[in-house]
């Protein structure tokens, strides 16, 4: 039974699990060693204090129970306490040391995990809801860093604790001390199967819970679409099917790991039989005394009390070694898009932007663009039309680098732009998107994202040139007005000019303007329209425009169609282009308009 024992121990640090997972935090333990190791080193006069407790019966039953001597033991009680209050004290600062080095560690752990989520591509974030990326950043660090503290902290504790009670254990009889080992070695035989029955079920467990976020942030994020189609029956009955999928889930993890511990509670309990049959038979032959087996049986129940409950304690130290491997898969993958390592700084001017044969997929044998080839000079307006889902965003996202080309090359004066650095190519591009993103807080600090140090000369520029400043000036605090998650404080309007103010900060030589102004009222869009024209000035400038009436002075009109140019030219060459693309486009819209 030993030699299996052996076997298994000698097969985990060969997978290397425990090692492993150690030497990969190390770095994140590292800065604050000093109260790590301290909050180890405590677990030692933790852990032994219980044997020493155990130890001291053996002279308070020698002497009170079998030779009556009061007078010799009253000091036997106050050691006792003596002994439980510093474990006490002892156990207070452990707690506040593993929470606090605990802590820490997470922290650090989130902070990485951010970082790189920073660095994914934008088709990461495509292909995954936003339950698995908050489960993959967040919650995976959560599993990691405060079960592996807590449950090292408790195997250390146990592990102290069972050694010094070992020794008492062999100090009052090593034949008794023999059997219970051997027991207790027996005990621990059914954890080793453990990693492979918790791994089968944990991505399944991971998926659910991230389902179970999902859920609640499509309800926030959607909430009006949910009010206004009556869709509260239907998501309830959505989130019950979730609920019930983690309920058998967790239930599934259950069966396959906590049969562990009743296993070692009745093996354990078999070890306490036979120490009390045998210990019994001892003392009648007069090899142990009565405070020896006294001693004996309260170290054995010290020791085997916490062991009952440490096969849920091997459970979630595995769970959060699990956790870790997860971590570092992300924190050791690279993104799709990333700077070559000769990359260099782009200038910020430049003469001539080229679309060289360029083609693009989303999935394999799924074509969105295909064999795309305009160019457009500094200064210049190119708008880009078609039907909706020609290919139009597709071809403006490619530019700084959402998303890399399939075939072809986009070159800046002759330089691929996979040849600049992402961080230099993205400073020279500003981007006014249809629904653009505001961040939780005030206008200020919307618009100061263009360039954290802009001066308030610069910042009131931006606003007036985006024409918001009427607007600001309604606002009792002006630019320090909060404006809420999503900027939901404010209209469609004020949301696109506090993002023109933005772009105007940012002052980058190319801007792309995806559907700036086609969600927009007819009032709302002429003031946006008037700020965009003013953010054009001396820009190289790429428009998608639904209305066409907001591009007729473009210097080149492209029209995309099922991800192919079919036409381009300026509007008073394509308008006269027979049943052309362009011209049917525009007809369409203006004879809508005329109907109307």
């Amino acid at each position: 039974m030993a030699e299996k024992l052996t076997k298994e121990l000698k097969k985990l640090i060969l997978e290397n699990m425990f090692v492993k997972n150690y030497k990969r935090m190390w770095p994140y333990v590292k800065p604050y060693w000093f109260r790590s190791l301290l909050s180890v080193l405590i677990t030692i006069p933790l852990g032994s204090m219980d044997a020493l407790i155990a130890l001291v019966l053996k002279p308070y039953m020698d002497l009170v129970m079998i030779e009556k001597s009061i007078e010799t033991a009253w000091y036997i009680p106050l050691v006792i306490i003596a002994f439980t209050s510093v474990q006490g004290g002892l156990t207070y600062i452990s707690a506040y040391l593993n929470t606090w080095v605990g802590t820490k560690i997470t922290n650090l752990l989130k902070l990485d995990l951010y970082k790189k989520m920073l660095t994914f591509e934008t088709e990461y974030f495509n292909k995954r809801n936003s339950g698995d990326v908050i489960f993959t950043f967040n919650n995976n660090a959560d599993m990691a860093c405060s079960g592996l503290i807590s449950n090292l902290k408790s195997f250390l504790e146990k592990f102290f604790k069972a050694i010094s009670l070992i020794a008492v254990l062999f100090y009052n009889s090593w034949q008794l001390a023999i059997v219970c080992s051997l027991v207790l070695v027996g005990a621990f035989l059914p954890m080793s199967t453990l990693r492979k029955k918790v791994n089968s079920v944990m991505s399944q467990s991971i998926a659910a819970d991230s389902a179970l976020l999902t859920a609640y942030n499509e309800s926030y994020a959607g909430n009006k679409t949910v009010i206004s189609y009556n869709l509260d029956c239907h998501q309830q009955d959505k989130f019950k099917c979730v609920l019930n999928n983690v309920f058998n889930l967790r239930l599934k993890m259950l069966k396959r790991t906590r049969w562990i511990t009743p296993i070692m509670h009745i093996v354990l309990s078999i070890g306490i039989g036979l120490a009390i049959w045998f210990g019994s038979m001892l003392i009648l032959d007069g090899t142990i005394t009565a405070g020896n087996f006294v001693s004996f049986l309260t170290a054995l129940i010290l020791l085997y009390t916490p062991m009952k409950s440490i096969g849920n304690n091997y459970n979630s130290l595995l769970m959060s070694f699990l956790a870790i491997e997860r971590v570092f898969d992300v924190l050791d993958s690279t993104p799709a898009i990333v700077d070559r390592k000769d990359a260099k700084q782009m200038p910020n001017t430049h003469n001539k932007i080229e679309f060289s044969h360029v083609s693009f997929r989303y999935l394999p044998d799924v074509p969105v663009l295909k064999d795309i080839n305009f160019s457009v000079n500094h200064g210049e307006t190119i708008a880009l039309v078609g039907n909706s889902g020609g290919g139009k965003t597709t071809v403006v996202n490619l530019l700084p680098r959402f998303y890399d080309v399939t075939e072809g090359g986009i070159y800046i004066d002759g330089t691929d732009i996979r040849d600049f650095t992402m961080k230099s190519l993205r400073q020279n591009i500003g981007v006014v998107f249809q629904d653009n993103f505001l961040f939780a807080g005030t206008i200020r600090e919307n618009i100061l994202l263009g360039n954290e140090n802009a001066t308030q000369e610069e910042i009131d520029k931006a606003v007036e040139m985006a024409y918001l400043d009427d607007f600001v000036k309604t606002l009792k605090n002006g630019l320090d007005t909060q404006i809420g998650e999503r900027g939901i404080m404010l209209s469609g309007g004020q949301k696109q000019r506090v993002a023109i103010a933005r772009a105007f900060l940012k002052n980058a030589p190319i801007l792309i303007l995806d559907e700036a102004t086609s969600a927009l009222d007819n009032k709302a869009e002429a003031v946006v329209q008037k700020a965009i024209e003013n953010l054009m000035r001396d820009k190289t400038v790429f428009v998608i425009a639904h209305r066409l009436s907001t591009v007729r002075n473009a210097t080149k009109i492209v029209v995309i169609n099922e991800g192919q140019i079919v036409e381009a030219g300026t509007h008073d060459e394509l308008i006269k282009i027979e049943n052309g693309a362009y011209k049917a486009l525009y007809d369409m819209q203006f004879k809508t308009n005329n109907n109307k």
